[in-house]
Parts: structure tokens; C-alpha cells; sequence
């Protein structure tokens, strides 16, 4: 199975209700599609969203790394020989990981397809089904009690709660949704680097002292201090979770070997595809340490990938995949089922979608 083009477009779904964090404001999923053509006739789908305040990469330039960098090194490439594409994949330009992740997870699809199965059964086939949490955006507090019991009565049972933009505020929101939702929903609160790290501390500490029962809080202080993240996880109970702070499996290590986070978050985005991921959980697997799989604000086509990744590896322990849940239609054929919390497989060959909504390809 041969590569014989690799082809650019782009897809515009509107969000159920605006997306707010401390980074940024969204109200729709405008991404990169991806394309890769086998001169057998089989097609492999991948998709990059430009998320400028975490990874760097905007439209123009994922369109960009792909077209002129990315596309005539890997045309005429065989499928089977994954580790040479991933070997030229990562070599023929430095970051740009989004615009790697679309290339990579059409490529693993093909690869899935070649040998005609599910994906996730080719990378481990840990499971066949998985709950995700869902995002309940930063706003006022009455508005964020309100998104959380919508959700819990749509069958949520683990919330991911956006803070980072009030300091000691942010205290007040997770109480009130809290003694909203009751004890038996599960918590997770993600500050998207809003924090300093003494902040950090303090906020958390007066959660614990509250008896909020947080899961975990995910990505406290700036992406870069790690100092900052070691000081805060060895100073508070509840488990720190590293998000922004790790796209490779050498941050990965790093982290770990600092004691700077109890947790590893993925995001396909950040490590440049299925390929590189896998690295990260063969990290955390050996040092002991759990992982999340997350996604950025993502349709269901890249959001497949990292489900099948979810489901290959048990290192995997903790799914925020929400991104279709968030979108108001679903446009796409095929693929792993999203039924709100409940993520289950299809047994289609590679990733399973049979058509995305894409009507220009270049």
C-alpha cells in the first residue's frame, strides 16, 4: 500500500455553547482535514484544530507544514513501513505537532486498514469501551452550576471543571457545583496554566480543608515551570495532572523523574500524532504512572484517533474526550460511537469513519 498523495481541506462545525477557559474564548471547530490517498484506493482521514495559545500552530501554518514539508516526503512511502514514515514524519520539520498529528493518525488508519482491523486492537486492545468527562467552560458561578447539572442529568458522571481566571474565586465555583451535583460525580479541575504556584497551593489546600473531593487538578502554573508544578504537587494531597507541560516522551520523563506531576495528560496535538504518543505511555507505564488522554477543541474525525489509542492501551486510565459532545452536529459516517459519557468501538477497519465533511481537497 503505497502513498501516493496527501491532500489538504477544512471543516467548520459549530459548538453547542461557547467554549471558556483561562487561555481563550471558541464558538466553533475550524480545522485542518487531511487527506492521505493509497494507490490501493483506500483513504486515511486526520484532522488538526489550530490551537495558537498551546501548540503554536495556526491554519495557514498546518496547511503550510503539510503541503510544502510534510507531503513530499512521505509521497511513495509504503505503508507498512511505519517507523521509516514516522522516522521522516518528525524529521522533515521541527514542531508544527498538530499539523503531525493530522498526517500521523490518516497514516495509522491506512496502516489499521492494510491488515483489516480496528485500530485499537492493533495498538494494545485493552478494551472495547470507555466513560469521558465533559467540560464545563469558566463562567459566572450560576451559569457553570446550571452547564454542570445539565450534564449530569445527560448522564456525565465525571466533570471537567474550567478555573484559572479569579484566584481564590475559582474556590467558590467548585464548591457551588459541588453541593449542586452531590458526592457521587467525580471532579476534575483544570486551571489551563491560570495560576502561580504559592496561588496554587493555596487554592488547592482550601479545596481539601472544604472537603470537595477533587479528582485531580490539571495544569496549575505555566506550561514551562517546572519547578513551579514540582513545588505545588509536593505540597498538596490531591493528584496534579500535567498537561501543557508535556508534548514528548522526554517532557514526559522529565516530569516524572522531578516528581513535578502525578499524572500525564496526551493530547494527540501536543506529541505529533498516534506514533509518539504510544512513547509517552511506554514512559509512564515503566515509572508506574497513570495517564489521561485529552483533546483540544476537536471534531469527532481526530477524536476517533485518540479514542482507538484510549482503548489500545491500559496505561490510559482517564479519558477527557469530549470534543464531539461539545459540537451541535455530528456531520461524520462511521467511527467509534459517542453516546455522551459512554465512548464505545466499532469493529471497522483502522479509525472507522467512512466519510468526513470536507467537499475541497488540494
Amino acid at each position: 500500500m503505497i502513498i501516493r498523495d496527501i491532500q489538504v481541506g477544512e471543516i467548520s462545525l459549530p459548538l453547542a455553547r461557547p467554549f471558556k477557559t483561562a487561555l481563550r474564548t471558541v464558538e466553533h471547530v475550524d480545522d485542518i482535514v487531511v487527506r492521505v490517498v493509497a494507490d490501493t484506493g483506500e483513504v486515511g482521514y486526520g484532522e488538526a484544530p489550530p490551537t495558537a495559545v498551546i501548540t503554536g500552530d495556526t491554519k495557514g501554518s498546518v496547511a503550510c507544514a503539510i503541503r510544502e514539508f510534510i507531503r513530499p516526503n512521505l509521497i511513495g512511502m509504503d505503508v507498512e513501513d511505519l517507523d521509516g514514515i514516522m522516522k521522516r514524519l518528525h524529521g522533515c520539520i521541527l514542531k508544527n505537532t498538530s499539523a503531525k498529528a493530522a498526517v500521523d493518525m490518516a497514516i495509522y488508519d491506512l496502516w489499521a486498514k492494510r491488515w483489516g482491523a480496528p485500530l485499537y486492537k492493533l495498538l494494545g486492545g485493552a478494551r472495547t469501551s470507555f466513560r469521558t468527562d465533559i467540560t464545563i467552560s469558566v463562567n459566572p458561578i450560576d451559569e457553570m452550576v446550571a452547564d454542570a447539572l445539565d450534564a449530569v442529568s445527560r448522564g456525565y458522571d465525571i466533570l471537567k471543571i474550567k478555573v484559572g481566571k479569579d484566584g481564590t474565586g475559582d474556590v467558590e465555583r467548585i464548591a457551588a457545583i459541588r453541593e449542586a451535583v452531590g458526592p457521587d460525580v467525580q471532579l476534575r479541575v483544570d486551571a489551563n496554566q491560570g495560576w502561580t504556584p504559592k496561588q496554587s497551593v493555596a487554592i488547592i489546600s482550601a479545596m481539601e480543608d472544604r472537603n470537595l473531593n477533587i479528582e485531580l487538578v490539571e495544569q496549575p502554573v505555566k506550561a514551562h515551570d517546572i519547578a513551579g508544578m514540582q513545588f505545588v504537587t509536593s505540597r498538596v494531597y490531591t493528584p496534579i495532572l500535567a498537561d501543557e507541560s508535556v508534548f514528548s516522551p522526554a517532557d514526559a520523563i522529565d516530569i516524572i523523574q522531578k516528581g513535578a506531576a502525578d499524572l500525564i495528560n496526551i493530547k494527540l496535538m501536543k506529541t505529533g500524532g498516534i506514533h509518539q504518543a504510544l512513547k509517552i505511555c511506554d514512559v509512564a507505564e515503566l515509572y508506574g504512572v497513570e495517564c489521561m488522554i485529552g483533546c483540544m477543541l476537536e471534531s469527532k474525525l481526530s477524536v476517533s484517533a485518540a479514542a482507538h489509542l484510549c482503548c489500545g492501551r491500559s496505561v490510559i486510565t482517564k479519558a477527557d474526550l469530549d470534543g464531539p459532545s461539545l459540537c451541535s452536529v455530528d456531520p461524520f459516517t462511521g467511527g467509534p460511537v459517542f453516546e455522551e459519557a459512554l465512548v464505545t468501538m466499532s469493529e471497522a477497519p483502522g479509525v472507522g469513519l467512512s466519510a468526513i465533511p470536507c467537499e475541497h481537497w488540494s
